[in-house]
């Protein structure tokens, strides 16, 4: 399904019934890396997954792009679909962006899941990161990106005995626009410090961070838990950076479980 929103058109797919689940992805994949948890929890919930500017079947402008912009279009996505209230989900560019949409639409917000993801702002040295490889993106296209993060968002066993894992990743990879992959890393390299609003989440939150995540690491999953008040904090063994399709049932079972609990604390 697509929709309207702030001048760009964006897909979604809202499947289920209950209490809203929205899932935003990480870069620079799109909706369908939660198609295992979407299938597994879409009979219990209101399933909603989005891909975000930039990514998979929505449009991918040549223009600046901003976190706070992708926390709008999240907000229309939730306005089309009449959600006024949801908890969130959301993988490392997708943490980023909830951090976003909490400083902005913290009402519309029942419970966040936090994945493999971190408050801290690029240093220097990850702006500069950032840049180089929009430049490669620029110059090689997709299939370059691809070939530069499989090894950050999969763990060496992964890459070595699933090859039809990095084959999914990498289509996703290789979907994507440059001008959409360019936009978001300009996004993520001007993203504001959220370590000193952590202690301003006053909603309920679960943090999860892949045992062998070796960017956003175990030690960005630990700041966020001490920092957010009543936080929760889980550890999946044997993924890195996309514990959600790595460890699918036990990241499955971890959001179940919040889902759950949040869900039997009704917000009128």
């Amino acid at each position: 399904m697509k929709v309207q929103v702030n001048g760009v058109t964006l897909a979604y797919s809202d499947r289920g019934a209950g209490v809203p689940l929205v899932f935003l992805h990480a870069f620079p994949l799109n909706r369908t890396m939660w198609a295992s948890q979407e299938q597994a929890l879409s009979s219990q919930f209101r399933v909603v997954t989005v891909d975000l500017r930039g990514h998979g079947e929505s449009d991918a402008p040549l223009w600046r792009y901003t976190l706070d912009q992708a926390a709008d279009d999240v907000r229309g996505v939730l306005d089309h679909l009449s959600i006024q209230q949801a908890v969130f989900v959301g993988l490392s560019m997708g943490g980023y962006i909830l951090f976003a949409f909490y400083r902005k639409y913290a009402d519309r917000v029942k419970g966040l899941v936090l994945a493999d993801t971190k408050a801290q702002a690029d240093t220097d040295e990850g702006k500069r990161a950032r840049f180089e490889m929009a430049q490669v993106a620029y110059k090689k296209g997709p299939g370059a990106i691809a070939d530069l993060m499989i090894p950050k968002l999969l763990s060496p066993a992964s890459i070595n005995a699933n090859p039809e894992l990095v084959r999914t990743v990498r289509a996703m990879i290789e979907g994507n626009q440059i001008s959409g992959i360019a936009g978001d890393l300009m996004a993520m390299a001007e993203r504001a410090d959220s370590i000193p609003f952590l202690n301003q989440i006053a909603c309920p939150t679960q943090i999860i961070v892949g045992e062998r995540d070796h960017a956003t690491p175990l030690s960005d999953a630990e700041l966020m838990a001490d920092r957010i008040p009543g936080a929760r904090l889980s550890i999946i063994p044997g993924a890195a950076h996309l514990a959600n399709m790595e460890q699918p049932d036990q990241f499955l079972e971890i959001v179940r479980a919040f889902a759950e609990d949040v869900a039997g604390k009704r917000v009128a």
